[in-house]
């Protein structure tokens, strides 16, 4: 038994797919504070774009 934990505390294959996660989560923490920041830069272009096309259909 002992054997077997001692196996499993030195296996380091799982790692790779840790660091992956690490990765994803800090790639998501940076989008979302993107677009937090740049809100209202998007709330106003798609704002100008909405009133183009309603203008322009008029």
């Amino acid at each position: 038994m002992l054997n077997k934990v001692m196996n499993f505390l030195r296996d380091e294959e799982g790692a790779s797919a840790v660091e992956y996660a690490l990765i994803a989560g800090l790639i998501a923490v940076v989008l979302v504070a993107a677009i937090t920041v740049l809100n209202g830069g998007f709330t106003t272009v798609f704002g100008n774009i909405a009133n183009k096309l309603t203008t322009s259909s008029t």
